[in-house]
């Protein structure tokens, strides 16, 4: 099985990994093989966010610009899919950062993945991103369509619009990636010295029938969250007023840090793909039959709360089942991988200044809605593929856009946006 089988070969006791600190007896490295199956979930979580962007397009919800077909007729699916899009991203994120840093001592590791993230938020904040709040402006009237006149402004920090400029849009991902190493990295040898009770917990977890533990007890910081700082924290990512959301994406990218080695937590996953599945499924159903009556939902005393609660749930079911359907179905190379694995990162930079840009264009043209769904969703995949090709060749566009020097892909372990 992939990530380790229970017959690998222990550590000798007093082993250290390269920073000192004291190791969990692991598997040889033979044991843990290539990743393909986190590889294809990363490509396929992404694939997700850059369709979430396009409905983004579509619904009533706050967004940059907005169709003039906008309606609520996707919101319950696009709400199906919030609960687990970013804690998936950031388990296999977790996962990535164990390998990584693992493979060589934390002093070299860290300048490395900082230069890897800093470059594309950098370029992001002061140019590919400002398209984004120039189409926005634009479209709420507040600029006129000289582009110049307006990226000095949004330079200037003093210059007040209704949003915030400058600003980094959908690259918050790379910076709380970045903030969530630095904190990982602190707490090294804390998490170092909790391999071994975290084995246990985990062999603990995976042995109950049907797997419950393993799918209801992880849920327990998220519940505490969902009653404690959801409702006192909104979403913002704007780093520090973001605690709810902070709360949450740190404990998944540090249950994926602690289990992305442990042969007992896969073997565990392996064997409640089918009630995770289940669960999943069961709980979608019913959190969509509350999104379709929500009124009456929100009305009823405490059954927002059960609504929260069940969102948790189900978003840790989804993660579990995605991930053993991936063991299952997707450890295996391809070509196409190997593509998509290096062009994943540059996609994610470029897609939604691409989807913004069309969009405002696609607002003022009122064409039917099949005609324009397919104009926006061949641009933005396309124009992500054209551009990448085209920053592939030009080596001083590469680290702007999160490719390393050589062209060859990446593998699961090197830093990259999930």
């Amino acid at each position: 099985m992939a990530g380790g089988t229970a017959a690998a070969r222990p550590w000798r006791i007093g082993t250290t990994n390269p920073d000192g600190c004291p190791m969990l007896p692991q598997s040889s490295p033979a044991a843990f093989p290539r990743r393909h199956d986190l590889d294809w979930l990363r490509v396929i979580a992404f694939g997700f966010l850059i369709f979430y962007h396009i409905g983004m397009f579509y619904v009533t919800w706050d967004w940059h610009v907005k169709s003039g077909h906008a309606s609520g007729a996707i919101e319950p699916i696009m709400a199906l899919i919030n609960p687990w899009r970013l804690p998936l991203l950031f388990f296999i994120s977790g996962v990535a950062l164990r390998f990584a840093m693992d493979k060589t001592m934390t002093r070299a590791f860290l300048p490395r993945r900082a230069g890897r993230l800093l470059l594309p938020i950098a370029f992001g904040f002061f140019v590919w991103v400002m398209p984004q709040a120039y189409f926005e402006l634009l479209a709420k009237g507040e600029i006129g369509p000289d582009l110049w006149a307006f990226y000095r402004d949004y330079l200037d920090v003093d210059f007040e619009f209704s949003i915030l400029t400058p600003t980094y849009n959908h690259l918050w991902y790379l910076v709380y990636i970045l903030l969530y190493t630095l904190v990982v990295a602190a707490l090294l040898p804390l998490l170092r010295r909790l391999e071994r009770p975290t084995e246990t917990l985990l062999a603990w977890l995976s042995a109950s029938a049907f797997g419950w533990r393993l799918l209801l007890l992880p849920t327990a910081p998220f519940l505490i969250y969902a009653a404690t700082l959801v409702p006192y924290f909104p979403t913002t990512h704007a780093v520090v007023d973001d605690w709810a959301n902070h709360a949450n994406l740190l404990t998944i990218l540090l249950i994926g840090w602690l289990t992305a080695k442990s042969p007992v937590f896969w073997a565990g996953v392996v064997r409640a793909l089918r009630p995770a599945v289940l669960l999943a499924l069961t709980l979608g159903a019913a959190l969509l039959a509350a999104r379709l009556n929500w009124d009456a939902v929100r009305d009823a005393e405490g059954f927002s709360w059960l609504v929260g609660g069940l969102r948790c749930i189900f978003a840790w079911a989804t993660v579990v089942g995605m991930v053993g359907l991936a063991q299952r179905y997707l450890n295996r190379p391809s070509a196409a991988l190997r593509f998509l694995t290096e062009a994943v990162f540059p996609y994610y930079v470029l897609h939604q200044t691409i989807i913004v840009a069309v969009g405002f264009w696609l607002a003022e043209q009122a064409l039917p809605l099949g005609i324009e769904v397919a104009i926006i969703s061949i641009t933005a995949i396309g124009g992500c593929v054209v551009l990448t090709e085209a920053i592939k060749a030009v080596p001083l566009l590469r680290p702007l856009f999160g490719l390393g020097r050589r062209s060859n892909g990446e593998k699961l372990p090197a830093p990259a946006p999930a």
